[in-house]
């Protein structure tokens, strides 16, 4: 008998080999009451390598599963992490597969909040995933919001098939995607359209003639459409000041693709760069970020912000970054965007971060006739250490509020307004390889007959922009008559900056 089996051995290839000493692993997922729960898997061998389950969504280091998978994988150690969004705790732990045997593992996840309970539904706006795939991805990661962009430069899903009778879709009780999310990507950046009901005509993003037509072609072929939402989906990218001027963009990614779950795009990419020496890499391109939004509403530009994975692209899961918009009970996808919108919000890929100003909700605008106190509630939870809350009055870190290191923190804080302006709560935590953090949208505040802040700094900080920006279209758009066109563009923007100049009121 052992002959036989010795000869069997030597005429398998070794997949087959492999597979004869193959070990079955089991996991179950489940709630405290022990009922299945859809969640992320990340497992990986001995080596590092990312295991797939077969049948189930895999991209880069994860797959996700209705909260049953069982897998054949070779012998050996096993890491696992298991996730569902940043509302329960993650399961980290490691498993040994002896020869040829069963493993069973039962891991129970925990959940730390229930914002959908509290009035807060979470959304993302950046998916490249495969339609039939993203019932189960909302489910994974606990997302209630989920657009598909099925149509990109030189890549329309709908080309060559019908187009949709109706572009909404409902999973369970509340959650949503629509398959008609847009996106155009070329040498000014990138912008996302939500609400259209057929593909808008890009040209390709590989063309000669990238810088042609104008993003501001197809900004006013949406304008067009009712209900429909244009995101800056970057706030580096470099036609970023024309798209602001033209009053018709509705959000901004605050929580971009470029802030990975496991590492940061440390570039720009084809975006106006940082200063490397003032903001070094892994994390400076976070801070960037966070620099040129803060510029924007240093003009008096009330642009709530945004946030997306690109997952199906980049390596994020669905869902990474989100932004959570208050609704209370009044949940519907339509009520998401105008809330999204309103900027009554906040934004994360890990931290949870509530505030309440005298009893308001980020976006509030507060008017008094000469001064005003604002009292501040603040609550943090997180899976990540925040060493500290920032509180940014008008671009500027005006307070810092130690965290004890708890994993759940509530603290108090008092601002006081003499002129108009803004603010917002943040929290980063520490994390060395990528940017995590949490952002409210920014609260607003008018003093007297004056509206809004607009500081002369920001307002000739995008004026340098623009002329900058121009100044690279010729070096791709040779065609004289194409390229006046386009340049027609940047002489608009160029006048609104100016307008805004002879506006500003603050230094």
């Amino acid at each position: 008998m052992w002959w036989f089996l010795r000869l069997a051995v030597t005429i398998l290839t070794s997949t087959q080999v492999a597979l004869l000493f193959a070990a079955t692993l089991e996991i179950t997922v489940a709630d405290k009451v022990g009922k299945q729960l859809p969640c992320r898997i990340h497992l990986t061998d001995a080596a590092g390598t990312a295991q797939l389950a077969e049948g189930l969504p895999f991209w880069k280091d994860h797959f996700v599963c209705p909260g049953f998978v069982a897998l054949q994988l070779e012998t050996g150690k096993y890491h696992f992490e298991i996730e569902r969004g940043p509302e329960y705790l993650p399961a980290v732990g490691s498993v040994e597969l002896p020869d040829g045997e069963q493993k069973k593992l039962t891991i129970s996840l925990h959940r730390i909040a229930n914002l959908a309970k509290r009035g807060w539904w979470s959304g993302e706006l950046h998916v490249h995933r495969a339609i039939d795939e993203v019932p189960l991805h909302l489910r994974a990661e606990d997302l209630h919001v989920a657009p598909v962009i099925t149509w990109w430069n030189g890549r329309d899903l709908w080309r060559d098939r019908p187009l949709p009778k109706t572009t909404l879709m409902k999973v369970d009780a509340d959650r949503y995607y629509d398959v008609m999310a847009g996106e155009d990507e070329r040498e000014g950046g990138a912008l996302m359209y939500f609400g259209l009901k057929k593909p808008l005509p890009l040209p390709g993003g590989k063309s000669a003639f990238a810088e042609h037509p104008s993003p501001m072609k197809f900004v006013e072929l949406a304008g067009r459409h009712k209900d429909v939402s244009i995101d800056i989906e970057k706030p580096f990218w470099w036609d970023t000041p024309i798209w602001l001027a033209s009053g018709q963009t509705n959000s901004i990614g605050l929580a971009n693709n470029h802030m990975c779950r496991s590492s940061m795009f440390e570039t720009e990419a084809w975006g106006k760069p940082r200063d490397e020496q003032r903001l070094p890499p892994p994390r400076g391109n976070g801070y960037w970020t966070q620099e040129l939004y803060y510029h924007v509403l240093e003009c008096g530009l009330r642009v709530p912000p945004s946030a997306g994975s690109a997952s199906g692209v980049l390596p994020n899961p669905v869902g990474y970054n989100r932004v959570y918009v208050y609704l209370g009970s009044d949940f519907s996808y339509h009520a998401w965007w105008q809330g999204l919108r309103a900027g009554r919000s906040f934004v994360t890929n890990g931290p949870l971060l509530f505030c309440q100003a005298n009893g308001q909700r980020p976006g509030h605008v507060f008017q008094a006739e000469r001064s005003l106190e604002i009292n501040l509630n603040i609550e943090l939870i997180s899976n990540d250490h925040v060493p500290a809350l920032e509180i940014i009055k008008n671009g500027r870190t005006v307070q810092t509020i130690p965290i004890d290191g708890s994993d759940k923190s509530q603290r108090t804080a008092k601002l006081t307004f003499q002129e108009s302006g803004w603010f917002l709560v943040r929290a980063v935590a520490e994390n060395r390889r990528t940017f995590r953090f949490a952002s409210t949208a920014p609260y607003y505040v008018e003093i007297g007959n004056t509206k809004s802040r607009i500081s002369r700094r920001s307002v000739q900080f995008f004026l340098d922009w623009i002329d900058e920006r121009a100044a690279r279209v010729p070096q791709k758009l040779k065609d004289p008559a194409r390229l006046s066109e386009v340049l027609k563009y940047h002489g608009d923007a160029k006048r609104f900056w100016r307008q805004r100049m002879s506006q500003a009121n603050a230094e």
